[in-house]
């Protein structure tokens, strides 16, 4: 979406349509023939379907709110879900901060949960590069008083008087985007998709100049990928790697009083609670058995992979790695409580060869027909894999290609219920 674009959705005869479309993809064809024929031109009328079309894409994130917003695709591709937004805003405001700079705001999610968790701040100050993007925020924020969005770029944005800090670095560029080009946030769908960007010093703004921003503050937060190098966060500050339904979607770094403990922690977000991991349960030594198989293998949640935490599991769910590199765990009885939410549990029922036609051979004597593969460890693609054990028909099962001590296996297993 462009601004001339947005600027007629934004028209009150064109917008007020967006509430009377009952969006159906099948429909799309009618319903824009129909606009048109209520004298809206194409690209109005294009505008009005996408936007309904995204406002229910925008649900898993942002539930019944997202009724009452406007996204582009990119947009809200990279919008922080509204749980962990509000995770975010439980670990800033309990510094108890008076002014909020939300640097990088992007469409308003951050500050969205900012705002409408604490009444105590005085001001937050949204600030977003890209035009269109900073006037969607403007739209989707309009009804918290206490922020101001601007279109600028982070580093223009004078924090003088500013407790704390929140920052989100556009991590995405433009195709054919070189070095020292504007990063775009939420408006490829124009131009293309964006690419990601890997060298944090790409990023805009540049990672050491949120560490610079982050020390004059009082308290900071500075949303990155889950890919981060863990040698690149600071000495003395927190970095939470978190998942939520099952997908790492994030990193945060934190610090001053934003701080809950120094270090690396894990934080796996489900409708259950949250389960918090931190480097300090991992152990001095290395566990017993590593390499001895069990009943059950144990997949750990992505964010204690990341996060480098998976011995942590260890003692706790009296459980051993499989091999010291691989990030799989086996034991002998299925974990309870707070550790069943940690892992994805499978029965293993045989340990099979790794070659792809005694392998074969074992799955089609065994009446198996589909399988998904999983990998650790294993250098193979599963598309290709399935593709060349040519199955018949029969039962299905989970293949699992990883190693076991040094040895590479396959693990034949089915998923368990953990609760």
């Amino acid at each position: 979406m462009d601004a001339r674009t947005l600027a007629r959705l934004l028209e009150p005869e064109v917008f007020a349509r967006l509430a009377d479309i009952d969006y159906r993809p099948a429909e799309e064809l009618a319903l824009a023939s129909r606009l048109r024929a209520e004298g809206l031109e194409p690209e109005a009328a294009a505008a009005l379907l996408a936007q309904a079309a995204l406002r229910i894409e925008a649900e898993p994130k942002f539930g019944p709110f997202a009724v009452d917003m406007l996204f582009t695709r990119d947009g809200l591709a990279q919008a922080t879900r509204l749980p962990v937004a509000a995770q975010h805003a439980r670990r800033m405001l309990a510094a108890r901060p008076r002014t909020l700079a939300d640097l990088g705001c992007g469409l308003g999610a951050d500050t969205m949960a900012f705002a409408g968790m604490d009444s105590s701040l005085e001001a937050i100050a949204a600030v977003e590069a890209d035009e269109v993007t900073a006037a969607l925020a403007t739209f989707n924020l309009r009804h918290f008083d206490t922020v101001t969005v601007t279109h600028g770029r982070a580093e223009d944005h004078d924090l003088a008087g500013t407790d704390a800090l929140w920052l989100d670095p556009a991590r995405r560029a433009l195709p054919g985007a070189g070095s020292g080009t504007s990063r775009a946030r939420g408006t490829a769908d124009a131009h293309g998709s964006t690419r990601r960007i890997t060298d944090p010093e790409a990023f805009s703004p540049s990672l050491i100049w949120a560490f610079e921003a982050a020390s004059g503050v009082r308290a900071a937060g500075i949303k990155l990928g889950p890919a981060l190098d863990h040698a690149l966060v600071p000495a003395g500050w927190e970095a939470q790697w978190v998942s939520h339904g099952g997908d790492v979607v994030e990193v945060a770094l934190y610090a001053g009083d934003a701080i809950g403990r120094a270090g690396r922690n894990a934080l796996v977000l489900d409708p259950r609670g949250p389960v918090e991991v931190h480097e300090s349960e991992v152990p001095a030594e290395d566990e017993d058995g590593i390499g001895e198989i069990g009943e059950y293998l144990f997949e750990p949640d992505g964010a204690l992979v990341r996060a480098g935490l998976v011995t942590a599991l260890c003692e706790p769910l009296a459980v051993r790695r499989i091999s010291k590199p691989i990030a799989y765990l086996t034991g002998d009885a299925l974990p309870t409580g707070a550790g069943a939410r940690l892992v994805r549990g499978y029965r293993i029922r045989e340990v099979l060869p790794a070659g792809l036609k005694p392998l074969r051979r074992a799955l089609v004597s065994r009446g198996i027909g589909q399988v998904v593969i999983k990998k650790r460890g294993a250098d193979i693609v599963p598309d290709q894999v399935r593709r060349r054990l040519k199955l018949p028909a029969g039962d299905k099962a989970t293949l699992v290609f990883t190693r076991l001590g040094e040895n590479h296996v396959v693990l034949l297993t089915e998923p368990v219920d953990l609760g």
